[in-house]
């Protein structure tokens, strides 16, 4: 019987990249704080989650003016601006205690998936070892 590690891992692995990539944009809001006119990013997490799982729907493009089904858009495209609670004078958007905030959430939820992972990958050396 082979091991399927797609099935065995989950959601975390996928989890993680998502993570990972969220950690660069909210540290690229935290590194632009005082940059004049700069927005303020953030990615949904929960909905690029849901569009980078697997589906039973499978949607084609039949002609070049229909819509780009989601599996297909890029992370990039998911981005949104985030709306300060009060916008400072020189247009910039960001918030560094909202941004600290966010990172420090998203590195605990990083070390969770983490952890998910690792306790994954025990379980099957147990099953393969047998014990």
């Amino acid at each position: 019987m082979a091991i399927n590690f797609d099935t065995a891992l989950k959601i975390h692995p996928q989890a993680l990249i998502l993570r990972e990539k969220r950690s660069e944009i909210l540290a690229a809001n935290l590194a632009n704080a005082d940059t004049p006119n700069y927005k303020a990013r953030d990615l949904d997490f929960a909905s690029v989650l849901k569009q980078s799982l697997p589906s039973n729907t499978i949607m084609e493009r039949t002609a070049a003016g229909h819509m780009v089904p989601p599996h297909e858009q890029l992370l990039g495209s998911q981005l949104m601006y985030r709306n300060p609670n009060q916008v400072s004078l020189d247009g910039n958007t960001v918030e560094s205690q909202i941004e600290q905030a966010k990172y420090a959430e998203n590195a605990v939820q990083y070390q969770a998936s983490l952890q998910f992972i690792n306790d994954d990958l025990a379980g099957l050396m147990i099953a393969l070892k047998g014990q």
